[in-house]
């Protein structure tokens, strides 16, 4: 099974990001931020919030005099001893600072040994998460989590996966039809949210991003209910503004 990467926002983020943290790692006893745009070639007005993200992430902080040096997150998921414990932790504060921002329940999902699976969910009282009555493993073809990460396999890998989990009727919404949906797969850009708009269930709206580390295809996505799908399209963007720290935390 091969993989459709596409650099998407959130992957050119990591990757500058990267090139931030791998600098200060190099100088422990700290580094300035004009030394940092000079070392890493990059703008201010790109590092700037990058260094924001970083110390609110915890890869980085700042010193008395003003330099970063690196901070703990980045510590504990640089060393090997208890890294899957690390990652977790930091994803699930990630997740619920993005469920905050956006307003609605957030996931993470990979696509693991060809099943669809949500590793982590961040809800609350006021951001509920959706109402799991069909499995995620065999309702990608209804759910913007199951159509992002169909999106990110090749052809063998999508008609394999619909091999194994037909395409079922849902609600009234619901894409059936396998020629159908692999042509809106591929058509699916990178860049743009996938959506379900009541295709998984009546009464609630979702969003998917793709947050691809290497070889593991995997999403973030959120959830709304159906009264506030005019929100839906804009909390989608800030989503995937804000995917970055994910990609970031499973690239280290």
């Amino acid at each position: 099974m091969a993989l459709k990467h596409e650099p998407t926002v959130p992957h050119h983020s990591a990757q500058d990001a990267l090139r931030v943290l791998e600098t200060v790692a190099r100088h422990s006893t700290g580094v300035t931020d004009t030394d940092l745009a000079r070392r890493t070639g990059l703008r201010t007005d790109r590092l700037t919030p990058l260094l924001t993200m970083l110390r609110r992430e915890g890869y980085v902080e700042q010193t008395a005099d003003g330099a970063y040096v690196p901070g703990s997150s980045l510590g504990r998921l640089s060393t090997a001893a208890g890294r899957d414990e690390a990652l977790n932790a930091q994803l699930r504060d990630t997740l619920v600072r993005l469920r905050d921002t956006v307003g609605a329940a957030v996931y993470m999902s990979r696509y693991i040994d060809g099943e669809v699976q949500v590793t982590q969910v961040a809800e609350g009282p006021a951001t509920p998460a959706v109402n799991e009555w069909v499995d995620f493993r065999s309702s990608a073809h209804a759910s913007a989590v199951g159509k992002s990460l169909l999106a990110q396999l090749d052809l063998d890998g999508r008609r394999d996966h619909l091999a194994r989990h037909k395409p079922a009727r849902l609600t009234s919404r619901t894409i059936t039809s396998e020629k159908v949906l692999l042509s809106r797969l591929d058509a699916q850009a990178p860049t743009v949210p996938v959506l379900d708009l009541q295709e998984y269930a009546v009464g609630t709206v979702c969003a998917a991003v793709p947050v691809t580390a290497g070889s593991t295809v995997g999403c973030l996505a959120l959830s709304l209910p159906v009264r506030h799908a005019h929100r839906l399209r804009e909390a989608a963007r800030t989503l995937n503004r804000g995917a970055a720290p994910v990609l970031l935390s499973l690239t280290l």
